[in-house]
């Protein structure tokens, strides 16, 4: 057996471990691939920009596997009451902001990483009242696509203003010279009104209209606790008086006859409403689905005051589930959509929502070049606040201030009696639901 010095037998060891670490380096060179879920409700507009960035996101990181599925509206959100007890949700979800404090309060969210954002970061970069439904006692869950904004913005007719020999495009600078006009406007065959001057009786907008009327006022809609609601103090009562005032002595709205159906923007569109008290979005509808009717979007002046005051719901944004076992991969998504400024521009170019992102609105040509109807509105979202804990956002909003403000506004009630009642039924739900 022929021999080896140790000198020789050393040599052949460094080489055996340099080969063996020769060949395994392209393997260790390849990341893990890893699969990841993100949910969403079904938007044409949503869904085809979110498609867009997670192929670009994939592109970008090849290691990680996104399977995107959207579901209707009212699925989405009953799946999301099944699934994340269970803990079998997706690891990334598009949801609404006015409901994060109600899931990660029971657990079922991730607190956003430091490493990832801060909430003081947060502050800098988003408006104050998109983010503060992210921002759930003291810790921040996701962040932000869109300000929803359903406050002092209208859509508005052209063809009815020069009918009736006003101006246009309005530049009011107080409710009253709006009162005035939307009168000239309203029509009447008999006693049915078929042109309403003025429509404000939407859900959102009663609701919105209520809670920033309030704080317009100087007032707030929430009692001293802070989680039952004050509605009959005396800024609340002006605001019921009012609304009623405008259908019951100025007439430029019958609540009854534009409801439903023949809300809106429906009825604006077929030429049956001079103001439509109504978020930008509905702009975007009109572009679209109705390219030959002429219009315009403005801006309103404060219906109380002179001061712009107003509570908003926090809107979509990307949130991460507790139960997901990539976080690290799901925050990269996460954040990826919402603060990285191109893809957060995407979004909001293609979905045609108002940018959360102050940057976007800092310098707002691009945002405009594809929604220049939002140029009016934009120098309202300096004014916002997040809405708040309201328990359950859709029964206040549609069950208890929309019906109660209907019965005032329709004469079914006194706007002392619907006060008394919004005030009543929205506290009966805040300790209902406290019991549960």
């Amino acid at each position: 057996m022929r021999s080896y010095s140790p000198v020789r037998w050393l040599g052949l060891v460094i080489a055996l471990l340099l080969a063996s670490c020769g060949a395994a380096a392209p393997a260790a060179s390849v990341a893990e691939q890893v699969t990841i879920r993100m949910w969403s409700h079904q938007n044409s507009a949503f869904n085809k920009v979110n498609q867009e960035l997670i192929d670009q996101f994939m592109k970008e990181n090849p290691n990680i596997i996104v399977k995107y599925e959207t579901f209707p509206y009212d699925q989405f959100i009953q799946t999301l009451q099944t699934s994340m007890p269970a803990g079998t949700e997706a690891d990334v979800i598009e949801m609404f902001g006015s409901w994060v404090c109600n899931y990660a309060t029971g657990g079922r969210l991730q607190e956003t990483p430091a490493e990832v954002m801060s909430y003081a970061k947060a502050q800098e970069i988003f408006y104050k009242a998109p983010l503060d439904g992210y921002y759930c006692d003291g810790k921040l869950y996701g962040m932000p696509n869109e300000y929803n904004l359903e406050y002092s913005g209208a859509l508005v007719n052209p063809a009815l203003y020069e009918a009736a020999g006003i101006a246009f495009p309005p530049e009011y600078k107080d409710f009253n010279g709006l009162i005035a006009d939307a009168k000239k406007m309203s029509a009447f065959s008999g006693e049915t009104m078929t042109t309403a001057g003025f429509h404000y009786t939407g859900g959102d907008a009663l609701g919105f209209i209520m809670l920033g009327g309030i704080l317009e006022q100087g007032g707030n809609y929430f009692a001293d606790d802070g989680k039952h609601f004050n509605f009959e103090s005396e800024e609340a009562l002006n605001v019921v008086r009012t609304l009623t005032r405008y259908a019951q002595d100025d007439k430029v709205i019958d609540a009854t006859l534009f409801s439903g159906d023949n809300g809106l923007p429906g009825a604006f569109f077929k030429g049956q409403v001079g103001i439509a008290y109504i978020g930008p979005w509905a702009a975007g509808v009109g572009k679209v689905d109705f390219p030959d009717v002429k219009f315009e979007y403005v801006a309103l002046p404060p219906m109380f005051g002179s001061e712009y005051k107003f509570a908003a719901d926090a809107g979509w944004g990307k949130v991460v589930s507790t139960n997901t076992k990539h976080s690290k991969e799901a925050w990269m998504l996460q954040n990826y959509l919402t603060v990285n400024r191109a893809n957060a521009l995407k979004f909001n170019q293609i979905s045609g929502t108002v940018p959360a992102l102050k940057e976007l609105v800092d310098n707002p040509a691009e945002i405009l070049a594809v929604a220049p109807y939002m140029q009016p509105i934009l120098k309202l979202l300096p004014h916002g606040q997040y809405l708040g804990n309201v328990t359950d956002r859709d029964q206040l909003f549609y069950e208890i201030i929309a019906k109660n403000l209907t019965d005032a506004i329709n004469g079914s009630v006194t706007p002392e009696q619907a006060a008394a009642n919004m005030n009543a039924e929205a506290n009966a739900m805040v300790d209902s639901k406290a019991s549960k």
